[in-house]
């Protein structure tokens, strides 16, 4: 971590009605009015995990009148539909009701379960996102997706809830270990690929410092990641056109992995870094990427110290997990794949070869 003068930074998720700020930098812990701002009439609940309540909970109920909180189990093995229990169970003892805020402090899974939670409970109470993991930062948190998983695949139930606001405090990568801060650059890794190549570029070139913590490099990246995304959400909130797709380069491919190794032995952002190298492979294979390109994808994901190939699976098998994918339409697998760097595209007309093919490859 380096020390850095640079102003925090405001984007905004263009919703309408439900549009919502997204304050990035150093310190915002500490700037209570971001939250206060933002709260409803009614009581906070602050929801956490064990792993980031001993750091940061302190901190943020200091800022409340009487706010009540719910420490849940970290892990991803605990995002399913029994893991909501508790915060359900604290609600409502302590009385909350449609005018209360749900605070969500915490990465990924956190911040889908809290989210879901606030989605689901009386049909719906406000909440925000506090993320305090890069990968939260720069894409669970924004855009409204929440949800658990189910034995059978990644996310299946869940709901479109949008923040009031994502506070990103970078300070909090701090005590981010070493594996979580470069599977959350898998994510960041992404919007270069699905949208900039200058920001790829820029990647290319600055991820030792991001390696480092460099708070300059690290507020670059997450606001050009949150501004791509926040883009994307605002013209296809809720996946009707397929635009919204493109974010999930990699991800069925991932999401595969993840359900194959029980949701224990991969980290979500490395399965997704591994899913795009996938992606990368089946796009050379449609015509659309050169050897070079896919090169460039492999090296950029290894260089961010995250695997490129997935764990021993028959082939067969791995196709199944991918056909549970939320993105399956009329029986058919639609991809996001790469019709040439820094353009995305959801694709269902391909020849099946070709996803046998790169299975078959990455799978040997």
């Amino acid at each position: 971590m380096t020390d850095s003068n640079a102003p925090p930074r405001t984007l905004s998720v263009e919703l309408g009605q439900r549009g919502y700020p997204i304050h990035i930098g150093r310190g915002l812990l500490d700037d209570p009015d971001l939250i206060r701002s933002k709260l409803g009439k009614g009581r906070v609940m602050v929801v956490t995990d064990t792993e980031v309540a001993p750091h940061y909970l302190g901190r943020l109920l200091a800022q409340f009148d009487d706010p009540a909180y719910v420490v849940l189990p970290a892990g991803e093995e605990h995002k399913k539909p029994e893991g909501l229990t508790p915060i359900y169970d604290a609600l409502v003892a302590t009385g909350c009701g449609r005018d209360a805020t749900l605070v969500v402090l915490g990465g990924g899974v956190i911040g889908d379960m809290g989210g879901f939670a606030a989605a689901s409970f009386q049909r719906g109470i406000n909440f925000i996102q506090v993320p305090t993991t890069l990968l939260a930062q720069v894409d669970s948190s924004v855009g409204g997706k929440t949800g658990v998983n189910h034995p059978g695949g990644k996310n299946l139930i869940g709901a479109f809830h949008q923040p009031q606001c994502v506070v990103c405090d970078t300070a909090t990568l701090d005590t981010l270990d070493e594996r979580n801060l470069r599977a959350g650059l898998a994510e960041v890794i992404k919007y270069g690929l699905i949208e900039d190549t200058a920001f790829l570029d820029w990647l290319e070139e600055n991820l030792p410092l991001l390696l480092e913590r460099d708070t300059d490099a690290l507020v670059h990246a997450i606001a050009r990641s949150c501004e791509i995304k926040a883009q994307v959400v605002a013209d296809d909130e809720r996946e009707s056109t397929g635009r919204r797709a493109v974010l999930n380069l990699g991800h069925t491919f991932g999401h595969a992995i993840e359900t194959l190794t029980g949701h224990r032995d991969w980290l979500h952002g490395e399965a997704v870094a591994t899913g795009m190298v996938m992606a990368a492979d089946m796009s050379r294979r449609m015509g659309w990427l050169s050897q070079d390109d896919c090169d460039r994808v492999r090296c950029i994901v290894r260089s961010a110290g995250l695997p490129v190939t997935p764990p021993p699976a028959d082939s067969a098998e791995f196709l199944k997990l991918m056909a549970r994918d939320k993105k399956v339409a009329a029986g058919r697998i639609r991809l996001v794949l790469l019709r040439a760097l820094g353009n995305a595209t959801l694709e269902a007309d391909y020849d099946d070869k070709h996803l046998h093919a790169t299975l078959d490859a990455a799978l040997d």
